[in-house]
């Protein structure tokens, strides 16, 4: 048997040696050192993550399958990002989970690591990390929470956030009852029920094939989420003998799986950057045309929030991703493994749906064409991105006056101002949103509609912005837009009057102003002001550093990986 990479740390008889075993004689009997593989389990718990609270439970199963297949497990604490609690935004430490993760895991005598992600950015994270480092890895995800109800109504954590408050700015919902609400939301354990961020990335990573296949989407409060986990113990001293790492595992055609998983989930736009950071790490040339490429004929089977009506729990029980993949395994990659050794492929043809109001059939789908659109043109030209799945048909080809936002604080100002010169054609445009203009380009681009539009009866406009939105949000919402508004993108010039013009069959977005004028214009004042201007920590670091939406957002020196290999003694 190959030596193992703790053994480095823990074999021999000098004072080094020494050291390293003794300080983990801790309940650690002798054999513990003998050469057997020491498997870290990267773990992302937290109070403050409440999507996350609950994997310390998750990490115990964990810890149990590794010791019963011959391993030592070691807890290890990651940076935690809790969504909806960290200001001003989860995406701006993304880099710095990755990071942090990656140097731990480097650093430590482990041989594996068993990656135990849920809220939007941990998996994401960890998986950047997992690259970067090139240990042999695997992802237990979380799992959704079940589903609540207020008045006999199942709510989408999320998605019914957004929906509920714009009934009550739209005054047809009190403030009384949409309090209410707030208990009935969140009923377990586990991130958030809807077709999000969260869940989109638990599935996409199943689909990359860094999970058990048929683990992903099993709710959180679900015993067979531990029995799977315990699985996962043991497939990791597996992945370490038999020397899979990310590197032989993740290949271009694993990333076209995700891409075609991504459609017809009808999964979140956010899972387009962290795509694009992981295959960075790897050195996988992938580009934001390969999302429009590969996933935009795919059709959408899944019918879940906020794209369609049911939620999490639902798809589980309907028959989960492997019966959504089946439903479209001509259009997949055959070569592409799992980190059980097995492709893909192999594991879809005992996959069936068993509710088709919630998975439907490849001959009756939701959409024919669910994928993500990207768009180019004159407002940008490195391309902007937009969901179909969760917009208004009738918008997607579109013309309308520009009413734009400088700064996520100007519009607050002035959304409801009942004079603000805007009806229901107008396109609402923020910007400053970008990784550079905030910092770390926040969920903001599913801005709230008018007052005295949404009293009108209007629900849906175009709005663009160069951040990014949930994957709970839905609506007609071009975001991500390149280059963004701080780094000189033609965004930062688009002035209130100005006609938008929008036509995603066509894959455009422009503005119908003359080249030589715009060529003329400069951002005011206000724009300007807007960006932020970090001078100190990690903020200041990563508006040096960061790159455009289209790339990942990662940092420009994390692209690539570098490998397990650290050359020197700590004594």
């Amino acid at each position: 048997m190959t030596e193992q990479r703790s053994s480095q740390w823990y074999k021999g008889t000098d004072r080094n040696a020494y050291i390293h075993r003794a300080w983990m004689r801790r309940g650690l009997p002798a054999n513990a050192f003998d050469g057997r593989p020491h498997i870290a389990i990267a773990n992302s718990a937290s109070d403050l993550t409440p999507c996350n609270s609950h994997l310390n439970e998750v990490a115990e199963s964990v810890k149990n399958g590794i010791y019963e297949a011959g391993g030592i497990p070691l807890n290890l604490p990651v940076v935690s990002l809790g969504e909806t609690q960290v200001r001003p935004t989860a995406m701006l430490w993304r880099n710095m989970a990755a990071m942090a993760t990656e140097e731990m895991l480097r650093a430590n005598p482990i041989d594996g690591v068993v990656l135990l992600g849920g809220c939007d950015k941990t998996i994401p994270s960890l998986l950047m990390a997992a690259a970067s480092v090139d240990l042999p890895a695997v992802v237990v995800p979380g799992g959704p929470m079940i589903t609540g109800t207020f008045k006999g109504q199942a709510l989408g954590c999320g998605t019914d956030v957004w929906r509920l408050s714009e009934e009550v700015r739209g005054n047809t919902l009190t403030q009384e009852q949409f309090l209410k609400s707030e208990s009935s939301m969140i009923r377990s354990r586990g991130h958030c029920n809807t077709m999000g961020t969260a869940s989109t990335m638990a599935l996409v990573a199943e689909a990359l094939g860094t999970t058990i296949p048929g683990i992903a989407g099993t709710p959180a409060p679900d015993s067979r989420l531990l029995e799977r986990s315990h699985d996962t113990g043991r497939m990791i001293v597996e992945l370490v003998a038999e020397g899979r790492t990310p590197s032989t595992l993740l290949t271009r055609g694993s990333f076209h799986n995700a891409i075609v998983a991504l459609a017809a989930i009808g999964g979140s736009t956010n899972a387009v950057v962290h795509l694009l950071a992981i295959a960075g790490r790897l050195g996988i040339d992938l580009t934001i045309d390969d999302f429009d490429r590969i996933g935009s004929g795919v059709p959408l089977l899944v019918n879940l929030q906020p794209a369609g009506r049911y939620l999490m729990d639902d798809f589980e029980r309907a028959g989960g991703l492997l019966s959504v993949l089946r439903e479209v395994k001509d259009l997949l990659d055959p070569t592409a493994l799992t980190i059980t050794g097995k492709p893909l492929v192999a594991y879809l043809d005992d996959a069936r749906i068993w509710d088709p109001e919630v998975i439907t059939a490849r001959t009756a789908p939701l959409q024919p064409d669910a994928g993500i659109a990207v768009l180019r043109g004159n407002l940008a030209p490195g391309g902007a991105i937009v969901k179909p799945a969760a917009a208004t048909p009738a918008l997607l080809t579109h013309r309308g006056r520009a009413m734009v936002f400088d700064s996520i604080e100007d519009m607050h100002a002035r959304i409801d101002d009942p004079d603000l010169d805007v009806d229901a054609d107008s396109v609402l445009i923020l910007r400053g949103c970008g990784p550079k203009g905030y910092p770390g380009m926040p969920e903001v681009s599913n801005m709230p509609l008018p007052k005295k539009l949404l009293e009108q009866g209007v629900r849906d406009m175009v709005r663009i912005c160069d951040g990014r939105m949930s994957g709970t949000a839905y609506g007609t919402v071009i975001l991500h837009v390149t280059p963004e508004a701080a780094a000189g993108g033609p965004l930062g010039i688009v002035e209130t009057g100005d006609y938008i013009i929008l036509d995603v069959p066509n894959r455009t977005l422009s503005i119908d102003v003359p080249q030589a004028e715009l060529d003329q214009r400069r951002p005011n004042q206000a724009t300007v002001d807007g960006f932020a201007a970090p001078t100190r920590g990690w903020e200041k670091l990563y508006v040096d550093h960061v790159m455009q939406a289209d790339t990942g957002a990662d940092l420009d020196f994390l692209l690539g990986s570098s490998g397990p290999e650290v050359s020197r003694e700590s004594h």
